[in-house]
């Protein structure tokens, strides 16, 4: 009976560490479990058709990630009348030539695009409890602290080349599909390279748009105020990861920024006294850190998003 009992705890310690072992080992698995999320947003105006937008975020690519990039590749297929990248393409020195491989025919449709810190900086080790506790920037006073890592420039050449407008603290306008869109967008908020005169009110891009959307990596709130302010019906971010580790039935722990955890992922609105509603849509994102390559109930991502007339109705999955 006494080894019995003695017994108890090294078979309970025993099941605890199977079960930790199944979950790492899920949670590896649902990181190259890719989803593609279909959302409708009525923005566009009374009577208009649709116009279909890829929204991709976070790849984080690396040149082993052959998985990623075919899964990606594949997303030509949807043709999108708009692709939206909302920055951390790279996790890698040598990323660039297999993620603009990897856009393949992506990069023949009409394009934007921001940067996030992933495209400067290439990722290190970090204290996990830091990301829990709502992460890290790396800029102080005004000035990087360490020198850019990443040929974020080549990627920059590379969207650019193919007519994909740069929208780092900068705004544009393109046609699609007969309609004239405006863009207004940041460079990261998170290293705060943002500067919010860089999206000036949404009517002063052109009477004759049909939406003016804004764009930015990491959805902070100070980037929402303001593009909420000035006018954008449509505004687009990543960063998030939708939480990476959630928890089910409970939802993210995190954001990675002052975001609150409701919002994580998916559409939502947003609005500040005095101004109309914007729609907000962040994407859960497709990658993760090669240092931690896991995700738990909140499998990878893009979004095709449907935009509708004002007069549609608006739904998500």
């Amino acid at each position: 009976m006494r080894a019995s009992v003695a017994a108890r705890p090294v078979v309970v310690g025993a099941g605890v560490i199977g079960a930790g072992a199944a979950a790492l080992g899920y949670a590896w698995w649902e990181a190259r479990w890719f989803a593609l999320r279909h959302v409708s947003v009525p923005v566009l105006p009374s009577g208009a058709r649709p116009l279909k937008v890829l929204h991709l975020s976070d790849a984080h690519l690396t040149p082993a990630q052959g998985r990623k990039a075919d899964w990606l590749r594949s997303l030509a297929d949807l043709e999108p009348d708009l692709v939206v990248s909302t920055g951390d393409h790279l996790a890698h020195h040598d990323a660039v030539p297999p993620l603009l491989e990897a856009y393949g025919e992506l990069l023949e449709r009409p394009g934007v695009f921001v940067f996030g810190s992933n495209d400067y900086f290439a990722p290190v080790p970090k204290n996990p409890l830091k990301y829990l506790t709502g992460g890290t920037g790396t800029q102080v006073g005004g000035t990087w602290e360490r020198a850019a890592t990443l040929p974020f420039e080549d990627l920059r050449e590379g969207l650019a080349e193919h007519g994909w407008l740069d929208l780092n603290n900068a705004t544009g306008s393109l046609t699609v599909d007969g309609r004239r869109l405006t863009f207004a967008g940041v460079d990261d908020p998170h290293l705060e390279l943002d500067d919010l005169a860089a999206v000036p009110p949404a009517a002063s891009l052109g009477a004759d748009a049909d939406l003016a959307v804004a764009v930015a990596h990491a959805p902070y709130l100070r980037v929402l105020d303001h593009a909420s302010r000035q006018g954008y019906p449509l505004v687009l971010a990543g960063h998030t990861h939708g939480g990476q580790l959630c928890v089910p039935f409970v939802g993210a722990l995190v954001t990675n920024c002052d975001l609150d955890r409701a919002r994580v992922k998916g559409l939502s609105t947003h609005q500040v006294a005095g101004s109309s509603p914007s729609w907000l849509h962040v994407s859960g994102g497709l990658g993760t850190s090669p240092f931690a390559p896991v995700r738990f109930a909140c499998r990878p991502e893009a979004t095709l998003l449907t935009l509708t007339a004002i007069d549609s109705a608006g739904s998500s999955s």
